[in-house]
């Protein structure tokens, strides 16, 4: 058993040092997870360039691995021991307040890092804390008594199990969060992991019409959304939109426009604002933006938007992401692009931020090497 664990440690903006920390001893309600797959999204592009802090943290949030040690009272508290293998959600919640209790855990002050400078979330704590291993961009991560796992299932590799976050967000977000069920007509703005999830999501719950909207670079990624169900793909920079959305739905607009532009601007959230029909629709926004100046209230209370503001993911919505991937009903292993190593921490994340290969959709680093079978 090594002594040692080593880790991709981010030390400052776009930096990366792979370190080696003791390898923690065990409490009883604790354990230790062998990482096969984490997975990469566009937050971590975000806070890569633009940490919150200057602390060293051990990146990694979407996580997926082995326990090869565990205490008899996580055990007990868990239902997991050694060599099982889970997907760890990255809250890390206390369990006691009256957001755990209602089941919405993401919102517990114990796991939020922007408001509570001592929070446990893995990929966003502070590798300075008991434990060191709060991030999946290493070979071994810490597993506290109030860590949330899930089963991952026989069927589904530990790359494609790599993609159970943003579908559990697609899931959430479009069938919790906006109310996407049967015959509904849906707008999905921009064709990352997120939207090509939500178009997975939106299908599988018995939308009857799904438009996707993507640049003229996302010709491949736009093809693959009508591989996953979309009706129709719109690229925005040589299409009329609002017409051809016109067009589609009989001029009466769609019921929900989910959008997965972070980082656009105002452009795609006046679009789906238009697209909505005349009454009563919902519009789910990432809430990227630090100020919408001119923001059209009007036109938004007359036309009696709801709007709503993606935010993370529920367990139900994780069990239902592991179920959809054992399915096989969808080729989501499309979706899981492109695999580096523990080393190549840095290329992995320029990848999901558009330096890297063409194609990227979801990048997944495999921090103990490539997974056999």
């Amino acid at each position: 058993m090594a002594e040692t664990v080593r880790a991709a440690v981010r030390t400052g903006p776009g930096t990366t040092e792979i370190r080696e920390f003791p390898r923690p001893g065990i409490p009883a309600d604790g354990a230790l997870l062998k990482v096969e797959v984490a997975g990469i999204c566009g937050t971590d592009v975000k806070i890569y360039g633009a940490p919150p802090s200057a602390a060293p943290v051990i990146m990694g949030h979407e996580n997926i691995g082995t326990i090869v040690e565990a205490g008899p009272d996580f055990t007990d508290r868990q239902g997991f021991g050694v060599g099982d293998r889970v997907f760890v959600e990255h809250y890390v919640p206390c369990r006691r307040c009256a957001w755990c209790h209602q089941g919405e855990y993401r919102h517990c002050e114990a796991t939020d890092w922007r408001t509570n400078p001592d929070a446990r979330r893995y990929g966003y704590t502070t590798s300075d804390n008991p434990q060191h291993l709060w991030g999946g961009f290493a070979e071994l991560m810490y597993l506290p008594w109030n860590a949330v796992l899930h089963r991952v299932p026989d069927a589904v590799s530990a790359e494609l199990a790599g993609i159970v976050t943003p579908l559990s967000n697609g899931i959430e977000w479009a069938l919790f969060d906006a109310g996407v069920g049967y015959n509904s007509s849906v707008l999905i703005q921009g064709p990352g992991q997120q939207g090509l999830s939500q178009t997975v999501a939106c299908k599988q719950a018995g939308a009857s019409l799904i438009i996707v909207t993507g640049t003229s670079r996302d010709a491949a990624r736009l093809e693959l959304a009508r591989d996953l169900g979309a009706d129709a793909v719109i690229d925005v920079q040589t299409e009329d939109v609002r017409a051809h959305i016109a067009e589609l739905t009989g001029g009466e607009g769609v019921d929900v426009v989910l959008d997965c532009t972070a980082g656009a601007g105002t452009a795609p959230l006046l679009l789906g604002i238009d697209a909505l029909k005349r009454r009563g629709g919902t519009l789910l926004v990432q809430g990227e933006l630090a100020a919408f100046p001119d923001f059209p209230l009007k036109k938004l209370t007359e036309k009696a938007i709801t709007i709503k503001s993606a935010r993370g993911h529920s367990y139900l919505s994780c069990e239902l992401a592991l179920e959809q991937l054992a399915s096989g009903r969808f080729p989501l292993e499309r979706l899981t692009t492109h695999t580096y190593g523990l080393e190549e921490v840095d290329d992995a994340i320029k990848a999901v931020g558009g330096q890297g290969p063409e194609g990227v959709i979801h990048v997944s680093l495999l921090p103990n090497g490539p997974v056999e079978g």
